[in-house]
């Protein structure tokens, strides 16, 4: 008596892999809802609007070179900048803040201006790169 042995199936003739490609598209799906980008939320004014400021509202601060903030002409530290810019926005809540940056200034340093503005609840905030003199 012969019996006949049943002929085995390659992978891609067996519906293992059409499991295999559903299981991998819901494993992809569920990890791509764990992918969250952290950034900056800063709110854009409308591209046609134009905003007036009042001098009194304006606080001004300059990045030099070296990434260092200056007040006033001086440098000053990070800790005097907060404390400057806390008591400017408690008492006046049009408080728009200026960043000059020079072109040499670290990135870093303006990322960290940007995140100090941004925890500090201001809610203008402008940064405009100084221009090289000649």
């Amino acid at each position: 008596m012969n019996f006949r042995r049943p002929k085995r199936r390659t992978f891609t003739e067996s519906s293992a892999a059409s499991d295999m490609a559903f299981l991998l598209i819901i494993y992809f799906i569920v990890i791509a809802g764990f992918n969250v980008n952290k950034g900056f939320l800063i709110s854009l004014p409308a591209k046609d609007s134009a905003r007036l400021i009042r001098r009194e509202d304006l606080l001004r601060f300059e990045l030099d070179g070296g990434g260092n903030i200056i007040f006033g002409n001086e440098k000053r530290e990070r800790s005097f900048a907060e404390r400057e810019i806390r008591s400017a926005v408690s008492a006046n809540p049009n408080l728009a803040l200026l960043l000059t940056v020079d072109p040499l200034s670290p990135w870093q340093s303006v990322v960290s201006f940007v995140e100090l503005a941004q925890d500090l609840k201001v809610d203008s905030f402008s940064f405009v790169m100084k221009k090289e003199s000649p």
